[in-house]
């Protein structure tokens, strides 16, 4: 008489597992509504455009400022977003080590020349030879030529701008070591206007050719739908004809590089209305159109 009950509640139990699996399935079966996103992403805008990634550069690139030999840095006059004349000191490395050389160098160059210049009356005297006379002279350009490196080797100690610009980035500070051939301490570009190196797919690189129009948006700027357009108009202003493979990695350990790309440059004024920083992506949109001017 008890397992009448049992088993009426064990038909109760899995008919609710049932009913529950029903709702769960139809449930997740049900695809939510998919509510417009506030912000429009770019688009093209007709057809015949070639979609192209770009990176923000300052005009003419960015100049990798390096050091001639390695050592310590004493001061680091350069100050990121200053701007800088052609000339002016960036980096300046310790000499301590260059000091003793160069005056040695100088003293060394001033002996010499010394000797040189009290054997030149003596000359057709007999009092010495014509040999030992060239001799002296020779000896005293060398001993000046290692005075005036010695001396070269300080003032290249003093890292300077090679161009007019910004300082853009300043990875170095005093008291720090910096290897030549390494990473730039300092990078300079000029920013008064920009250009982005646009990264054309091989496969789309025949569709390429000179002087095409172009517009690019910044990467993360979405524009209201309706809102005024935000696009950057480019100008043309060279094809790099060499294909090198694509370096917009992701940084992982497996990942391998199976894409090569065309880089095309073009060139656009700051906008007033909005920054935009160096290095900074881009999509470019280039219209490939037979009309396009």
């Amino acid at each position: 008489m008890n397992k009448f009950p049992l088993r009426l509640l064990l038909a109760a139990v899995a008919l609710g597992g049932v009913l529950a699996a029903t709702q769960l399935a139809s449930t997740a079966a049900e695809n939510p509504a998919v509510s417009p996103p506030p912000y429009q992403p770019a688009v093209r805008d007709k057809d015949g455009l070639l979609s192209a990634s770009g990176l923000v550069e300052a005009v003419a690139e960015n100049t990798l400022v390096g050091v001639p030999f390695a050592g310590l840095v004493a001061d680091v006059p350069a100050k990121v977003s200053r701007a800088v004349k052609a000339g002016d000191p960036l980096l300046v490395l310790d000499t301590r080590e260059l000091r003793p050389a160069a005056a040695a160098a100088v003293a060394a160059a001033e002996r010499a020349e010394d000797v040189a210049r009290r054997m030149q009356p003596l000359r057709g005297t007999g009092a010495v030879s014509e040999s030992a006379l060239n001799e002296a002279q020779f000896a005293a350009r060398e001993a000046r030529a290692r005075a005036d490196l010695a001396a070269a080797q300080l003032e290249r100690a003093t890292v300077r701008s090679p161009i007019d610009g910004t300082v853009l980035q300043v990875s170095v500070r005093p008291g720090e070591f910096v290897a030549a051939g390494g990473k730039a301490p300092v990078v300079v570009g000029d920013i008064s206007r920009l250009q982005i190196r646009c990264d054309i797919d091989e496969q789309m690189a025949p569709r390429m050719r000179e002087g095409l129009p172009a517009k690019g948006f910044l990467k993360g700027e979405l524009a209201k739908p309706g809102a005024p357009d935000r696009s950057l108009p480019l100008r043309f202003v060279r094809i790099e004809p060499f294909v090198v493979p694509k370096t917009s990695l992701t940084g992982a350990s497996a990942e391998r590089v199976d894409t090569r790309v065309l880089q095309v440059i073009y060139q656009f004024d700051r906008p007033a209305d909005r920054p935009v920083f160096v290095g900074q992506q881009m999509d470019v949109y280039i219209d490939t159109n037979p009309d396009a001017k």
